[in-house]
């Protein structure tokens, strides 16, 4: 009786921290996405005065944004160790990040680890799901200039002319230094047997804790963002011409997150908190851009040896614990990723005071008018 009794006692603090943590997020988001969007539109003269200040500003805000969906799983106990090569030594520099994708939460994981990494968060471009065009979050994306990509064979090929028209209209206009992008094209769950079933097909190597990449959305950066004296290419358009300050595109970063027990965290987690502290590790590797291969067919072999690569770094991680030192050493060094609570808490009080003196004023407004 009185283990029941305890665990009738869990569950219903569990529900009730949830409830309450389920309450903040949609409080969080009434009053921090509208002020962003407002507090941009009210700058709009600074857009066309000074566009450079402007997007300076939207990053900071944007920023802020991520860091308040990262408080939502670091107050959870949801933290980040990180493993390999250290990436704010390039974190001034143009690069492309490939992330394995397993769920929703990878997307929050970053959000959180790529906070402490410099200017990295407010100039960087998403690539994501066009589904979330459509969440609470799709009009902040939008007006950051993050690309939604449809899936599925019949959009593919509009889909990479889309995706090279927003690059040239939108990454160094914005000055946009990383761009982020899941090559599997879905989750993990999702796409294994038709990735092992290629696989197969192909006599490519049978993988377990990732998919065989797509190369195309890839190819698209490589072409439009590498400048020609790299890879011999032509470089994006009028964009860079216009540019004429930037290296292009120098570096490909390796991404692969790794959860305890191969079991992902999800948004729904990240969001309500009933799982228990979880610790994410994330491992990076920097490739120079100038090593990775601009033929089509190159080019996709280089990515599939990346993602096998990924498969004997996960298989390492779910049997030890622990990523494996890198080539030549005998041990591999984490760090522990932290954020400060004390900023945190100062982001989401601005939010919250935006959002009352947002109201204020229209209220005055009202007032005046009517």
């Amino acid at each position: 009786m009185a283990v029941t009794l305890e665990r009738a006692r869990r569950v219903g603090y569990t529900c009730l921290k949830a409830l309450l943590r389920f309450a903040f997020m949609v409080a969080n988001n009434l009053v921090a996405i509208p002020s962003y969007v407002l507090y941009l539109i009210v700058l709009q003269p600074l857009r066309i005065l000074d566009s450079k200040s402007f997007w300076y500003i939207e990053g900071v805000l944007f920023k802020w944004l991520l860091a308040m969906v990262a408080s939502w799983g670091w107050w959870a106990g949801y933290t980040v160790v990180e493993w390999g090569d250290d990436v704010k030594a390039v974190s001034e520099d143009e690069a492309m990040v490939l992330v394995n994708h397993q769920a929703t939460g990878d997307v929050c994981t970053l959000m959180m680890c790529l906070q402490d990494k410099g200017t990295v968060v407010r100039q960087m471009m998403w690539l994501m799901d066009h589904i979330f065009k459509y969440t609470n979050f799709g009009i902040v994306s939008l007006i950051h200039g993050d690309f939604f990509i449809r899936q599925g064979r019949t959009h593919r090929d509009q889909q990479l002319v889309l995706l090279k028209e927003h690059l040239e209209k939108y990454y160094r206009s914005r000055n946009r230094k990383w761009i982020v992008l899941f090559p599997e094209g879905g989750f993990l769950r999702k796409r294994r047997e038709t990735s092992q079933a290629f696989a197969k097909k192909n006599n490519l190597p049978f993988l377990k804790h990732v998919t065989l990449p797509r190369i195309g959305a890839t190819q698209v950066i490589l072409k439009t963002l590498v400048a020609p004296q790299e890879n011999g290419t032509p470089s994006g358009g009028d964009a860079v011409r216009k540019e004429s300050k930037s290296k292009g595109l120098q570096w490909v970063i390796d991404t692969t997150i790794a959860y305890p027990k191969a079991e992902p965290i999800d948004i729904q987690t990240w969001i309500l908190g009933y799982r228990q502290p979880t610790v994410t590790h994330v491992h990076y590797r920097i490739f120079p851009v100038k090593d990775v291969p601009a033929e089509p067919e190159a080019l996709t072999n280089w990515l599939y040896q990346r993602f096998i690569e990924k498969e004997d770094l996960l298989t390492h991680f779910y049997e030890t614990g622990a990523f494996p030192p890198p080539k030549g050493q005998t041990k591999a060094i984490s760090r522990e990723m932290t954020l400060s609570n004390l900023w945190l808490v100062a982001i989401q009080s601005f939010a919250f005071l935006s959002g009352g003196m947002w109201y204020c004023l229209f209220q005055y407004l009202y007032h005046c008018l009517f």
